[in-house]
């Protein structure tokens, strides 16, 4: 082959490469709806969601243990408002949050794709590579035959004058 028709090659495939943002992908074809369940599943697995909750809950118990009992509006050892409130956040976040880890999931699967079909590129390309580097070698013996070397002397020769520019060097 031809060193143009390697060069055409080379600039077909890296023309085919597959460069692009799957999130950003995923996320421009999601509705406002999961667009939500992916920001919520997000954030409520942070500290600062749980410190958030936390702070809440203390203050809302200290406040009913600890206020007098005209103030207090859940009464201590019942807390049933607590509780129930606790309960909506528990059962609303619970399906949110399946759902934005779904849709993680099929983020995660579009960038196993993406990762696959780069990987299929770059062994592609490294096939050309190998290609063109054997078409190297091919041409460089027949260079060497034609001056009457063998590979052999040649290597010797090469193995020569590298110990000679190191010791130049040295």
């Amino acid at each position: 082959m031809s060193t143009r028709h390697w060069s055409i090659w080379l600039t077909e495939i890296r023309r085919n490469r597959p460069l692009r943002n799957t999130y950003t992908d995923m996320m421009t074809s999601l509705n406002a709806p999961d667009r939500l369940a992916v920001w919520v599943t997000e954030h409520v697995g942070t500290m600062g969601f749980f410190l958030a909750i936390f702070v809440w809950t203390v203050i809302w118990l200290g406040w009913n243990f600890l206020a007098p009992m005209r103030l207090q509006f859940d009464p201590p050892m019942g807390f049933l408002f607590w509780v129930y409130i606790s309960n909506v956040i528990q059962i609303l976040l619970m399906p949110l949050i399946m759902v934005g880890q779904n849709i993680q999931g099929r983020h995660a699967e579009m960038r196993a794709e993406h990762d696959l079909e780069v990987n299929v590129k770059a062994e592609q390309e490294i096939e050309v590579i190998l290609h063109h580097l054997e078409h190297q070698n091919d041409l460089l013996i027949a260079m060497l035959e034609k001056h009457g070397l063998g590979l052999e002397e040649a290597v010797q020769m090469g193995e020569q004058r590298r110990a000679s520019q190191s010791r130049v060097n040295d």
